[in-house]
């Protein structure tokens, strides 16, 4: 936990790269804990509602769809920060350190294209979602807002792919993202 921390104010990007890096670092960490407090300060309300008073928070479920949103596109640019997100590096494993850099870097801005692409999509949803003029029924909120987060959530988890893969480039070791190195550690302890 206090590595997580301590990440946040570590780039491996120099210059102003290095500066985006740390600001969307703390920024995601704010988004996060925020969120989770939130939503778990909302459920624990309306259990306490439901059965103290008999009553639950009307807007309950509604708080909660949004802060999830929030969360999970939060979240996979966290992920892609800390190099978390699942691979399946069978073959990956099997290369040399140089052909892993070289598939590091291809994986890397592919992915974030990919993440860009997805940005860009996600847009149109929203504008698609924006002229049905739809609200959420119990806080009269335009269901379009609920979705904000989701171009945000790609467009910094691409962010992060496309700075992993300016780092291998400028590396001689392999990154999963700018600052956490690939490799494995020997979790096992002998008995």
């Amino acid at each position: 936990m206090t590595d997580d921390l301590n990440d946040q104010d570590v780039s491996g990007l120099p210059g102003i790269l290095g500066k985006i890096d740390i600001l969307i670092s703390r920024v995601e960490a704010v988004i996060l804990a925020v969120g989770v407090l939130l939503m778990a300060v909302n459920t624990v309300a309306n259990v306490v509602g439901r059965f103290a008073f008999g009553e639950s928070l009307f807007f309950s479920e509604e708080v909660n769809r949004i802060l999830i949103v929030m969360i999970t596109f939060a979240g996979i640019g966290y992920a892609a920060r800390h190099g978390r997100h699942i691979r399946m590096s069978a073959l990956y494993d099997a290369l040399p350190v140089k052909a892993r850099r070289v598939l590091m870097i291809v994986i890397a801005f592919f992915t974030a294209g990919v993440m860009f692409l997805l940005c860009y999509f996600s847009v149109g949803y929203i504008q698609s979602t924006y002229n049905t003029g739809r609200l959420l029924p119990s806080l009269s909120i335009p269901i379009y807002l609920m979705y904000l987060w989701v171009p945000i959530g790609f467009a910094v988890t691409g962010i992060q792919y496309f700075m992993t893969g300016i780092k291998n480039i400028s590396s001689e070791d392999v990154y999963l993202s700018t600052h956490v190195v690939d490799g494995y550690a020997d979790t096992e302890t002998e008995v």
